[in-house]
């Protein structure tokens, strides 16, 4: 055969994919979430996240010291709320001593340029399990963001650097950003959560924090999983009222909002890698079905390529290492 272009001359060898290579990760792509309690010398394994753990504050600076070894810049922040201090109102959200305020102010005492993010929504703080405050089996939405704020305030107080809004709640990120600015916290960043789907892959993440729905389910807010414009839609809006950073969660299954996204915004595009993605993985590999590493890697990659600048991932720690190789 004489052929004018032969294609696989640019595939022959690892030296030359790498050369041409369209899209490349790095431990600057990677946020790691943390789930953080209360008590001392605790790293308590999460059963349906195999190798993911809970840590007690003293063992989260560890694990804060080795991401930042790896080349990792950014951590996002959750934290598990006892019973006892659940309510209606979710006002331990804003208690200024409470776990993630705490939680803030040692991870940066202790590396000062990690990138702190922090979860804001109602679930963890709320003794019905949902984002918002509950009436007559409704989750209200402007009192919700009342509370939203006075949480992104006291976020913003204990150092801070991006409030990561989770909720879904209509207006919370202009709310958000007026009360920053009308309290001089004007080097608070906003990450949002712009297109947030109401998935089933989110499961592992609710054992984490034991912050499961107590009723119904969150499709009232979180987005249909039918729907493409409706993501392009709210995460303008996000932007208009004054977000940094929009968000896709969750990922493998919303390739195409993630590209959609890109291709609409000029500011940066975060994906959560969510812990049902995480979970499927794992057990895969486990049984031998995959290769785990290969299978992080590529999963990775897909979502970089997809349009992902930042990529929020149970695998951050795990990538990283594999990178170094």
């Amino acid at each position: 055969m004489i052929l004018q272009r032969r294609n696989r001359i640019l595939r022959q060898s690892a030296s030359i994919r790498a050369l041409v290579a369209e899209n490349r990760l790095t431990p600057d792509d990677f946020i790691a979430p943390l789930f953080i309690e209360d008590g001392t010398g605790l790293a308590t394994e999460i059963p349906s996240m195999k190798g993911y753990y809970r840590y007690s504050l003293d063992k989260t600076i560890e694990e804060v010291k080795l991401l930042w070894s790896l080349g990792i810049k950014s951590v996002l922040i959750f934290v598990k709320s006892p019973d006892h201090l659940k309510d209606n109102t979710g006002k331990e959200a804003w208690n200024p001593d409470g776990i993630m305020q705490r939680s803030i102010k040692a991870i940066k005492d202790a590396v000062p340029e990690m990138v702190v993010m922090t979860d804001v929504a109602l679930d963890p703080y709320s003794s019905y399990g949902h984002d918002g405050i509950v009436k007559d089996g409704e989750i209200l939405n402007d009192e919700t963001v009342e509370a939203l704020v006075k949480m992104s305030l006291s976020h913003a107080a204990a150092g801070v650097d991006f409030l990561a809004p989770s909720d879904m709640m209509d207006g919370r990120i202009g709310a958000i950003r007026s009360a920053l600015e009308q309290n001089g916290y004007t080097r608070t960043g906003i990450l949002s959560y712009s297109a947030k789907y109401a998935s089933c892959f989110y499961g592992p993440f609710r054992d984490a924090l034991d912050s499961a729905p107590g009723f119904g389910d969150k499709k009232t807010y979180q987005m249909n999983y039918a729907n493409r414009v409706e993501a392009v839609k709210e995460t303008l809006m996000d932007i208009e009222e004054g977000a940094d950073i929009v968000m896709v969660k969750p990922a493998m299954a919303y390739l195409d909002i993630i590209r959609e996204i890109k291709n609409a915004v000029q500011v940066p595009v975060s994906v959560y890698h969510v812990s049902g993605e995480y979970a499927m993985i794992k057990a895969a590999a486990e049984r031998g079905w995959i290769d785990e590493n290969k299978a992080i890697i590529e999963s990775l990659t897909s979502i970089k390529r997809a349009g992902a600048d930042l990529i929020a991932t149970y695998f951050a720690k795990d990538a990283a290492k594999l990178l170094q190789q």
